[in-house]
């Protein structure tokens, strides 16, 4: 008799969401530029057969005068012969609280697809009963959020894929869970550090993620490098390293490793994040000039 404990990837994540939690959470607002656009591309353990491929794109921006964020996000999927799809079309609000505090709420409305490449499926019997049971099915799903952050310190919580708890339709969708929190040093220091916690639930599985990150600066007000390292339980750990190729565009690279049973058939996980932001135009109140 054989007792086996199997745990699975069910949810897209990308190893840089503590530097941008709108990846996690609708209610993440980015209110110190007018835009901010990425694309992301994530080809996870390198070398196993049928791995997940997965693509980003994000754009929000924020409106000051209704102190609202509206943001896009759509991310794609591929798992061997499985394809899905995701379209957020998000929405936060930010209120403003005592001593620098803003609390941010936000809500995400997704279309969901499902897909399959029946092409590289090869069947022993042309009746076979698995066939008809793999159908491309579209549905919507909705995700909310809330954060709590200041200057130096960011607490937030979300629920993703919320009506997945209510029907059994959105499968490749499940219901995930994140509760974190985020730490940066803000000086005119030419090294600054920072600290991240997450704790991520989905199903019956439960997940620890810690980060380091170091930010290196050429000038008091520009950080020009990021190096970092984070350990995901059930044996991940990975690095991080970003650069500044202008003053509006970011290149983040990153690399990850599974010291499990996988890493006999994987050399890693690489993941490559292009960010632009769309500078404000900074206007004078009560200038005399």
């Amino acid at each position: 008799m054989l007792i086996l404990s199997v745990m699975a990837q069910s949810n897209i994540r990308l190893n840089n969401y503590m530097n941008n939690t709108y990846f996690i959470n609708p209610a993440s607002i980015n209110d110190i530029s007018l835009a901010e656009f990425n694309l992301a591309a994530r080809k996870q353990w390198v070398g196993f057969p049928g791995s997940p491929v997965t693509f980003l794109a994000s754009a929000t921006t924020y409106v000051e005068n209704m102190h609202t964020q509206f943001g896009l996000k759509v991310v794609q999927d591929k798992i061997g012969y499985t394809s899905t799809t995701a379209i957020d079309l998000t929405y936060a609000y930010s209120m403003q609280l005592e001593k620098d505090w803003q609390l941010h709420l936000g809500l995400a409305v997704s279309f969901q697809s499902l897909s399959y490449d029946m092409s590289s499926l090869i069947f022993p019997d042309i009746d076979d009963p698995v066939s008809n049971k793999l159908v491309n099915e579209s549905n919507f799903n909705s995700n909310i959020g809330a954060e709590l952050t200041n200057k130096l310190w960011r607490f937030g919580a979300s629920s993703l894929n919320i009506f997945s708890l209510f029907s059994n339709i959105n499968n490749q969708f499940p219901n995930t869970n994140f509760l974190y929190a985020t730490y940066r040093q803000r000086s005119h220091d030419y090294f600054n550090l920072g600290y991240g916690v997450s704790g991520i639930q989905y199903g019956k599985l439960y997940q620890m993620e810690f980060n380091l990150m170091s930010y290196l600066k050429i000038s008091p007000e520009t950080d020009a490098f990021q190096l970092g390292v984070f350990y995901r339980t059930w044996s991940e750990m990975g690095a991080v390293f970003g650069i500044d190729l202008t003053k509006a565009i970011h290149l983040t690279y990153s690399y990850d490793f599974n010291v499990g049973g996988i890493s006999r058939s994987s050399v890693g996980t690489q993941e490559l994040m292009l960010t632009y932001k769309f500078p404000k135009e900074w206007k004078c109140r009560n200038c005399w000039y």
